[in-house]
């Protein structure tokens, strides 16, 4: 598939984590300047009609408003920045080959691409599956845990470290579970352990976070 931009050569310079950038590849035939007017006139709704009938700007549009929600989903689920790259390729592949899929009438449009991005990360994870932990802890262990993350003192260059540094499966688990919506029972069944596994790891995921938060703050 083609694009009206390079979603992985380049990394926009107004943030670290913001993920792939303006610049164009061959394939570009719109200015910059014609974006940015449309952009100021045109709905999601319409950019999603637009981009399924092949309209490049209006692609270049939608992935402008979302680019940086795309490669934090991917960065969350996976450290290794070639990985992350490898996940939103193949998810931006996905997203702009499905629009006829996505009905605006039932869903919205981020969380429908953010499931598409999870389901790319996964996939990944699942390659290397010797990282993900699946040993079950004791049934009598508490799945409990405290409100009060601290989460809105820190910078979110600093979340993302933190939960980039859980083990694989806590930070699968923390990441479907708390960011992204998924019940146990959805988790157990994508990753193939049990809904007491995915309790579990969320716990000690959250303890492990828990205890970083707590020397920065």
């Amino acid at each position: 598939m083609t694009w009206p931009f390079d979603p992985i050569n380049s990394v926009d310079s107004s943030s670290k984590y913001e993920g792939p950038d303006n610049q164009m590849t061959g394939f570009y035939i719109y200015s910059a300047g014609y974006i940015s007017n449309m952009g100021e006139s045109l709905s999601e709704k319409e950019a999603i009609s637009m981009a399924n009938g092949g309209d490049y700007a209006a692609q270049r549009h939608l992935y402008d408003l979302y680019r940086t929600k795309w490669f934090m989903i991917c960065l969350r689920y996976l450290p290794n920045k070639a990985d992350a790259q490898d996940a939103l390729q193949n998810g931006l592949v996905q997203i702009f080959s499905n629009l006829q899929n996505f009905n605006h009438e039932l869903g919205d449009f981020g969380a429908w691409t953010s499931r598409i991005l999870t389901n790319e990360c996964l996939q990944i994870i699942r390659k290397n599956k010797k990282d993900i932990i699946t040993q079950e802890l004791s049934n009598d262990l508490p799945v409990y845990y405290r409100e009060e993350s601290g989460l809105d003192k820190i910078s979110r260059e600093d979340i993302l470290r933190i939960i980039q540094k859980l083990p694989a499966g806590y930070r699968t688990i923390f990441n479907m579970y708390v960011f992204d919506g998924y019940a146990h029972k959805e988790i157990a069944e994508l990753l193939n352990i049990s809904e007491g596994t995915s309790k579990s790891q969320l716990f000690k995921a959250r303890k492990m976070l828990q205890e970083a938060l707590e020397v920065i703050i």
